[in-house]
């Protein structure tokens, strides 16, 4: 077997694996007083996962059309995915932890992203892996790894989120939520 350390599969995975830690942290704070660490830690999780769906967006999921047999369907879902995530993380964001209705919004994004990563993990991977060459999976993992550097780190559930539109828009909408995180003092990791 081929060594996959950097390739695509291995770079989500990767994050995949942060944002779980964050999650189970998060749900260990649920209904607790420390309203200041579960509103950073909600910061953070969500510019990772804007972060992370931006970049899968711009490469992943292009590559899955071109690659895999069916390739359209499954895109398409997953992009859809993205989109209920980014509501939630959008209303998530005007909560405040002390409400009641916080930890209903943090539940709700939990279980849709870790959905969304078992049928990543468990079935776009695997079709990656027979269909795509590893070359080509390495190449993926530098785009992506690339493109989380100037991605936005704030949910934007309006904007576009296909190629070639989303990779145009992506660094300056990154450059904006970066420099209202440095001015607000938003933690995003």
């Amino acid at each position: 077997m081929m060594q996959h350390a950097g390739d695509v599969i291995t770079v989500l995975t990767t994050d995949h694996r942060e944002v779980e830690e964050m999650f189970t942290e998060l749900e260990g704070l649920r209904g607790g007083g420390d309203h200041a660490r579960r509103k950073e830690l909600t910061e953070k999780v969500i510019s990772e996962l804007v972060r992370h769906s931006v970049a899968e967006e711009a490469y992943l999921y292009p590559a899955t059309r071109k690659f895999i047999p069916g390739g359209d369907a499954l895109a398409d879902r997953e992009i859809e995915e993205h989109a209920e995530s980014e509501r939630l993380m959008k209303e998530l964001e005007k909560a405040d932890p002390a409400d009641p209705a916080f930890d209903h919004l943090l539940g709700r994004l939990i279980a849709t992203v870790r959905e969304h990563i078992h049928e990543e993990e468990s079935e776009l991977f695997t079709q990656l892996v027979q269909h795509v060459e590893v070359e080509e999976l390495h190449a993926l993992g530098k785009k992506i790894t690339a493109m989380k550097k100037i991605a936005p780190t704030r949910p934007h559930p309006a904007a576009p989120d296909s190629p070639p539109v989303n990779k145009l828009l992506a660094p300056g909408t990154g450059l904006v939520d970066r420099i209202r995180d440095k001015l607000s003092g938003r933690s995003t990791g």
